[in-house]
């Protein structure tokens, strides 16, 4: 694709009509540094690539000849009608795609109803996003992704500012106690340039110095040493009025104690594929997380979404509603706010035309019925007990 310069008015690029095109637009835009940030991955990146793949082996079985009239997307969750099941992930640093950064992206999730975590790692300052958009009555959902810092106080602090902003929910992301081996940031000499930030964790005290001994470990004996457990999380729930959901469960257990504490909800994630690689794609782990918790937990999953159809599958496989990430800062690369816009209304009118191809006036109509059974097999029992097994282990010690 020939892309042409960036314009100096918001427009979207010719020819860009799908989240795929906005990707390689983006590509031409972005330099490298910011490149290797936003699209990389751990590793050999298996993981990243599985992530979109998962989503394409499922196939969805169309019916016919069904009563669509009043069709719509919405639903509810935390007790907020939504407009549709689609969410803006966590990504730190937007000030690299966009000069706007998180405030353009806040604008377009505001004007689309779509619900927005916004990053403890954000260019912009936490009150600055959610005063841009906290006067408009039809958007979406506005919670706050938290990283835990090694200062409680200074952590208290960040939770009641989010409070005092107005955001509505805390989204902990409990899978990346130290960030995977990402090659191609370190290929590319990755560094913030000058004026960005993560100005939220301004005046953040450094972590004491802890001195190792010989045969002693850098990184289980020093840096993971103030590394978040249950029991920080315990203590979290503790501290805010805010419902808290957890980002980046993987295993049915970790679901369970997790249900055991009181969250709120939780995302099943593997942080896009930047942690652990050979991890398995968030589609994958989806139901039986779902099968563990039962009916009623939130779920929200992330990673690979790059179709109106990967959404439709979700929520078939058991979720409640969906985040991406990278297309969205692809879209905020092109074209700021309207491309931020642009991507998130791409995934909704597909949304809508897979729902009517399937059947589906509604996401209540959407079920596992709606895969073809000539997919991949989830098995129910797999590396499961029962869930009366699982109600009764024992939590209580959350270390």
């Amino acid at each position: 694709m020939v892309v042409p310069p960036a314009p100096t008015h918001a427009q979207i690029p010719a020819g860009v009509v799908t989240l795929a095109d906005h990707e390689a637009c983006a590509q031409a835009r972005l330099d490298a540094n910011a490149w290797a940030y936003f699209s990389g991955g751990a590793a050999d990146e298996i993981t990243l690539r599985g992530n979109h793949s998962a989503w394409q082996q499922w196939q969805l079985h169309p019916r016919v000849l069904r009563n669509l009239s009043g069709g719509h997307t919405c639903t509810s969750l935390l007790g907020r009608k939504l407009a549709h099941p689609i969410f803006l992930a966590p990504v730190a640093y937007q000030c690299m795609a966009h000069p706007d950064g998180e405030l353009a992206t806040a604008c377009a999730a505001s004007a689309q109803e779509a619900g927005m975590v916004l990053s403890t790692q954000s260019s912009t300052l936490l009150e600055t996003v959610a005063k841009a958009v906290t006067g408009d009555a039809d958007r979406g959902p506005l919670w706050f992704q938290l990283y835990m810092t090694h200062d409680r106080g200074f952590t208290r602090e960040l939770v009641q500012r989010a409070e005092r902003a107005g955001f509505e929910a805390l989204v902990v992301t409990v899978d990346a106690p130290v960030n995977g081996a990402r090659d191609r940031e370190r290929r590319a000499g990755f560094c913030l340039p000058p004026g960005v930030s993560a100005v939220n964790l301004a005046g953040l005290p450094p972590a004491p110095a802890r001195a190792l001994s010989q045969g002693q470990s850098a990184l289980c004996d020093g840096l993971l040493h103030s590394a978040i457990t249950w029991a920080d999380i315990a203590w979290l729930l503790s501290q805010t009025r805010l419902p808290v959901l957890l980002k980046g469960v993987m295993h049915p257990d970790d679901a369970l104690q997790a249900v055991q504490l009181g969250m709120a909800g939780l995302i099943v994630s593997n942080h896009g594929g930047r942690t652990l690689d050979t991890a398995p794609s968030s589609a994958a782990v989806l139901p039986r997380i779902r099968q563990a918790v039962g009916a009623d937990l939130p779920l929200l999953v992330d990673g690979g979404i790059r179709r109106g159809t990967d959404v439709l599958k979700a929520v078939a496989l058991g979720a409640n509603a969906v985040l991406i990430g990278r297309p969205y800062i692809y879209g905020l690369a092109n074209a700021g706010a309207l491309g931020v816009a642009h991507v998130l209304r791409l995934l909704r009118d597909e949304l809508e035309i897979a729902m009517a191809l399937c059947g589906c006036s509604t996401l209540a109509d959407v079920t596992s019925d709606c895969l073809f059974d000539g997919g991949p097999e989830f098995k129910p029992n797999f590396h499961q007990q029962s869930l009366r097994t699982h109600a009764n282990k024992n939590y209580s010690h959350l270390q």
